[in-house]
């Protein structure tokens, strides 16, 4: 079917819906079908597109082991002899049903990929509430004695409220009894 206009014949195409025909400018090509189609019947739903699945990704989960086996791709294969093989392939393992939970105390929250944090202190891998050291009572981040030493926290508390208010800035300070400078390692 052309389309377009008798000054234009090349110009845009109809659509190939059966009960459309509609002579479109800006056509829309199904990348599933390849047919094209006008505004209102383009998406695979609305011209019932026998290949609407073609870009989709199919997983099948182990019952055992909870791990994700794609099928996209392997047609004709069936998704038990991918089970079984999968079982039989010695990767199956049932101790890895469990999910892995924050290490905090009382936290049950489930470690993902999306909410897993790992401490650069102690290198314990703990939920996103738990990701500072102080929330997860991280030892090595107490005990040690790092570049800061509580040095920075002492001469934060040992400043007046006053000082943070101070109008202009870099003027001397009125007391002579805080430190002007804190000295980091």
């Amino acid at each position: 079917m052309g389309g377009g206009t008798e000054a234009f014949p090349d110009l845009g195409q109809h659509c190939q819906h059966p009960d459309c025909h509609q002579l479109d400018f800006l056509p829309f090509k199904c990348d599933g079908c390849r047919k094209v189609f006008c505004l209102d019947h383009r998406s695979y739903k609305k011209h019932e597109c026998p290949k609407s699945d073609h870009n989709s990704r199919k997983v099948v989960v182990c019952e055992n082991c909870s791990m994700s086996i794609e099928t996209t791709g392997r047609d004709g294969e069936d998704e038990k002899v991918m089970l079984e093989r999968h079982e039989k392939s010695g990767s199956c393992d049932p101790k890895k049903k469990n999910k892995p939970t924050c290490p905090v105390r009382r936290c049950k929250e489930i470690l993902t990929f999306s909410n897993t944090n790992t401490c650069k202190i102690c290198q314990v891998k703990v939920c996103l509430k738990h990701r500072f050291p102080v929330d997860h009572a991280c030892k090595q981040a107490r005990a040690s004695s790092g570049p800061w030493n509580g040095k920075f926290l002492a001469a934060l508390a040992s400043r007046n409220a006053g000082d943070c208010a101070r109008t202009g800035r870099g003027s001397p300070s009125s007391s002579s009894s805080t430190p002007s400078s804190v000295k980091a390692y």
